[in-house]
């Protein structure tokens, strides 16, 4: 009888992807669900053929240079996949996968959440109540942005951005969008595609922040792109903290040059700037883009589909490519 392959699982998954991942695989999982260092997950790899890793493991070329050679795959359960060297672990034959798709439209719904808390002022207005500030009724404040009929800006037209422009259109946003390319029509659905990212800021009423953290999107969002949108603007981020430049967000947000911002994704997270949580028109989540039930399982069986398939013999529908 041929044996199982010998999976190492980092984290702790869903219980039934974890299920599943037990009758495939010789399994090594992580049951406290502590967060491993790189020197534990080598240490644990001794032996095996497979990773099964999430955006809290961090491999770079060094550390990929010292797992065993018995590793043959790496199964990140995650889209980005920023936490990888990719060209280091493909350069040494590895494969690597990620899990697209099945978190579009949780991180999409994130994405409105963040939208609507941020201009309706959702963070403050909750902890008016919670702290007993919730005063007589008046009209002039506190007071929010209206979402309806404004202008939205999406920076990174994939897969998520696309369903963050079709929730939007349900409140009449028009819609403009840079890419690296622009979409065929039949899936701009009339949006307006800008061939630059700043030449996209003036039309931007909301900015939405759903690119690939890369070597030319990192702090993209600084002094001088802040500074081409419309005086009170609202900038929204689900997609990686270091896309923004904290220090000119902040001022930003500080002198009144934009209204407010909804942000799911930080740098150094979970230890974010501090200065974030004095701000009232900072409404901020605590990286809840693919944090559903349905969500979270979808992503583990499509990381386990990948490393069915790599023993089987096939290629992994998600391998990643230099």
């Amino acid at each position: 009888m041929t044996s199982k392959p010998r999976i190492i699982v980092t984290r702790k998954l869903p219980a039934p992807v974890e299920e599943r991942i037990a009758g495939l695989f010789d399994a090594g999982f992580n049951p406290s669900d502590e967060i491993l260092g790189t020197d534990e997950v080598i240490a644990r790899a001794q032996g095996a053929d497979g990773l099964l890793i999430t955006p809290t493991d961090k491999l770079n070329a060094e550390a990929l240079a010292r797992l065993p050679e018995s590793v043959r795959i790496i199964a990140t359960f995650s889209v980005g996949h920023d936490h990888i060297e990719v060209p280091a672990a493909l350069k040494r034959g590895l494969a690597v996968t990620n899990t697209p798709d099945v978190l579009t439209d949780a991180t999409a719904d994130i994405s409105m959440l963040l939208l609507l808390g941020a201009a309706r002022g959702a963070s403050w207005g909750e902890r008016m109540v919670r702290e007993k500030r919730w005063g007589a009724w008046s009209p002039t404040h506190p007071l929010g942005l209206d979402v309806t009929g404004k202008r939205l800006g999406i920076l990174g037209m994939g897969r998520i951005g696309q369903a963050v422009a079709k929730r939007a259109r349900g409140f009449d946003m028009a819609v403009h969008y840079h890419n690296r390319s622009r979409l065929d029509p039949h899936l701009e659905q009339g949006a307006v595609f800008h061939d630059s990212f700043h030449a996209l800021l003036p039309h931007c009423d909301f900015l939405s922040i759903n690119c690939a953290s890369t070597p030319e999107t990192r702090a993209c969002v600084n002094a001088e792109a802040i500074a081409l949108m419309p005086d009170g603007a609202v900038v929204v981020n689900t997609a990686r903290g270091d896309i923004v430049d904290d220090d000119a967000l902040i001022n930003a947000l500080t002198s009144g040059r934009l209204a407010a911002a909804g942000l799911d994704v930080f740098s150094g997270e979970p230890e974010i700037d501090p200065r974030y949580r004095d701000l009232e028109n900072a409404f901020l989540l605590p990286h809840l883009g693919s944090a559903t039930m349905e969500t979270r399982i979808a992503m583990g069986m499509r990381a386990v589909d990948n490393l069915e398939a790599f023993f089987a013999g096939r290629t992994p529908g998600d391998a990643l490519k230099g």
